[in-house]
């Protein structure tokens, strides 16, 4: 009996998925953030944390968890010096594979083949395989970049409510909402600005989507005019040759609605998850 574990480190959160041969899940494991910001030995210490938990979730031995064929999707891992350390890392399995998180979503929502993805969570990525080749689109960092993602919408809520309490803008319910947070006092606004993370500022992204769609025109403005810029990114993804494109991460099912139909039309279902992709760098295939 071969086994095989994927882990999906990223921003957010971290994910593991141990199968046997025959791609049945005998185990998972869960933790926070695992992305390569995080320092090595932090991220290694997840990283065995949650491969653990599925191992003794599935009631592995030490000889059959050694056995186990690894593949790991990791944000932040094209950073400088990063997939070196990575290499080094010592993790108690028979063989390790390493990408990114964004490649590992790639792999499993086209079943391993070619096509394109476009990551709407925290931030925005596009990762497109198309005529042999790798490339992404976007994905510079917030807030330079990420346009169309959670951190994205926080951001832009975050400007209103503070131009509504300055009384350069009418308040809104949506402003409302967010300056309540800080007792509708600008300082305390400010002082959170100071040291909010991308994730932060995407914890307002389901405030903006809810009164978005009870009909708050500041929050639908900001919704618009995010799904423009997901729609750029589509439109960008098939001039550069994909295929397919499937959207995906946490903010994806909320803003498809918001996107044109011309858009939607040209859009795929994922196959699969980073998970599966993870598991296909591991060097599992179900064919």
């Amino acid at each position: 009996m071969a086994f095989f574990i994927g882990v999906d480190a990223g921003g957010s959160h971290c994910r593991a998925r141990l199968i046997d041969s025959g791609g049945t899940v005998i185990g998972t494991g869960e933790a926070g953030p695992a992305n390569a910001r995080i320092g090595m030995e932090a991220l290694g210490a997840i990283l065995l944390d949650v491969t653990g938990q599925a191992i003794r979730a599935a009631g592995l031995t030490p000889d059959q968890a050694a056995t186990i064929r690894s593949g790991f999707g990791v944000a932040g891992i094209s950073r400088p010096g990063v997939p070196e350390a990575l290499a080094a890392m010592p993790m108690p399995f028979a063989t390790m594979a390493w990408d990114t998180d964004a490649a590992a979503a790639l792999l499993g929502a086209h079943g391993g083949a070619e096509g394109a993805i476009l990551i709407l969570g925290t931030g925005s990525i596009a990762l497109v395989r198309a005529r042999g080749q790798e490339f992404r689109i976007g994905g510079y960092g917030f807030p330079i970049s990420d346009e169309g993602s959670g951190a994205a919408l926080g951001l832009s809520a975050m400007r209103h409510a503070l131009r509504a309490l300055d009384g350069r803008t009418r308040a809104t319910p949506l402003s409302a909402a967010v300056t309540e947070r800080f007792d509708h006092d600008t300082v305390r606004a400010v002082a959170w600005m100071d040291a909010a993370t991308p994730r932060d500022y995407a914890a307002f992204a389901p405030m903006v989507m809810d009164h978005a769609e009870a009909g708050d025109a500041i929050a639908r403005s900001i919704v618009e005019d995010a799904a423009l810029h997901v729609e750029r990114f589509v439109e960008t993804i098939f001039e550069r040759g994909a295929e397919r494109c499937a959207i995906l991460g946490g903010l994806s099912a909320r803003m498809r609605p918001w996107l044109r139909q011309r858009t939607t039309d040209r859009l795929s279902e994922p196959e699969g998850d980073a998970l599966d992709g993870a598991l296909r760098l591991a060097g599992y295939r179900s064919e």
